[in-house]
């Protein structure tokens, strides 16, 4: 059985860890961020982002995984969350890999690190066979990440809340 504190490897500028209820107050405001969930339906509220959080510890509890928040190793600031969810996508059920980066830090390479970070969790800890990235067809910055982290573009879906996606796949 999977220890339930896991956490991907610390990166070169990046480390992770597990989302607790003290969180709310960034993760409300990168989840609230018009630009951040430009690609979402709309924004989180503070209530959901609690919800948010709620549902990452259930993750951790009964995956083994979750998203994870990250930091700046050399800092401790707050950089966003990323990590590894279970998505039923057209009937079928797999491993996605999840970010979401604060405004004033995009552009950085953060979310590809991070993505990087996850990915070698999903294949070396959690031995995954697969893992894929759901993204919106006009979030281009996205799918940067997914392809330069070895997903490349896989097929058009539709999503849980009925919007058309792009499915970002690899065998690991």
């Amino acid at each position: 059985m999977l220890s339930l504190d896991l956490v991907p490897l610390p990166t070169a500028r990046l480390a992770f860890r597990q989302m607790t209820e003290a969180d709310l107050d960034p993760m409300a405001a990168l989840l609230g961020d018009p630009d951040v969930m430009r690609h979402y339906p709309q924004p989180k509220s503070r209530e959901e982002a609690a919800d948010w959080i709620a549902w990452n510890r259930r993750l951790y509890r009964e995956e083994g995984h979750g998203l994870w928040i990250v930091t700046l190793r050399d800092t401790g600031a707050f950089v966003g969350d990323c990590g590894l969810t279970p998505q039923l996508i057209e009937g079928v059920t797999e491993i996605e890999v999840g970010y979401h980066v604060r405004a004033a830090l995009q552009g950085q390479g953060y979310a590809t690190e991070a993505a990087a970070a996850c990915r070698d969790f999903a294949r070396d800890v959690l031995d995954a066979k697969r893992l894929i990235a759901i993204i919106r067809p006009e979030n281009a910055p996205s799918r940067r990440v997914a392809e330069k982290i070895g997903l490349p573009f896989e097929r058009t879906a539709i999503s849980r809340q009925e919007l058309p996606v792009h499915i970002h796949a690899a065998d690991l």
